[in-house]
């Protein structure tokens, strides 16, 4: 479905992304992991067209994304929340939902929504800005789901959120992946990554430095460690 090939990624004289290469399979959940630093936000914005990218390739079933405007890149099925959710406080909740939508909304995508995240239809008339930052998280990704992406990309979507609300979000995500919605997920938590993803990237210094199941990394704690800093 998403195959990133050894792609490159300058800002000025900095060598952001090294030869980044990885792939999402249809209805697949993968993570991308590291630590601060290493690249991981950068190339969910190369795929999605926000970051000029050099050398390499990013295809989507088949598609040049490098060809397409980012504007463009959404159209072709794929979600992004972004770090920091990129809601629009002072618009209501419905208001944020419909951005970016082609035409009207209908009322099939929009009780499929709402099953996902009932809070929101209890706030529809409340500003994005006044809503906690879980609800806010619960917004951007449903924002994405009115678009009916065949893939979705989350960069740290449980950051800076109280943990009953991180297990909403959770457990709302692999829902979303149960439907056959592939998920691209940058995540400290590797926990959080651990239950959610059946594969996992790890990037350091701007590459991808090992990839392998999620059953495998648990299986290597001292590779959790070298890379990510982490005991298990």
């Amino acid at each position: 479905m998403l195959k990133v090939s050894d792609v490159h990624v300058h800002f000025g004289k900095l060598h952001i992304l090294q030869g980044v290469s990885l792939e999402v399979k249809e209805g697949e959940s993968v993570a991308l992991l590291g630590r601060n630093g290493v690249g991981k936000t950068t190339t969910l914005r190369a795929i999605m067209g926000l970051a000029p990218r050099g050398r390499g390739e990013v295809q989507f079933d088949g598609c040049d994304l490098g060809r397409l405007e980012a504007h463009q890149v959404p159209r072709q099925g794929i979600g992004y929340v972004p770090q920091g959710r990129g809601i629009f406080p002072n618009l209501t909740v419905y208001e944020n939902l419909c951005i970016g939508l082609p035409g009207k909304t209908d009322a099939e995508r929009e009780a499929y929504v709402f099953e996902r995240f009932p809070r929101l239809k209890e706030r529809l008339k409340q500003a994005g800005g006044t809503l906690s930052g879980g609800e806010q998280q619960m917004l951007a990704i449903a924002r994405c789901l009115m678009m009916k992406p065949r893939l979705i990309i989350l960069d740290e979507p449980t950051e800076g959120i109280a943990p009953k609300l991180v297990s909403d979000i959770r457990r709302e995500i692999h829902r979303i992946n149960q439907t056959g919605v592939s998920i691209l997920l940058v995540e400290q938590n590797v926990e959080t990554a651990f239950k959610l993803c059946q594969r996992v990237f790890i990037m350091e210094k701007g590459a991808v430095v090992h990839s392998g199941t999620s059953l495998e990394l648990k299986s290597q704690p001292e590779l959790v460690h070298r890379y990510l800093g982490l005991s298990l």
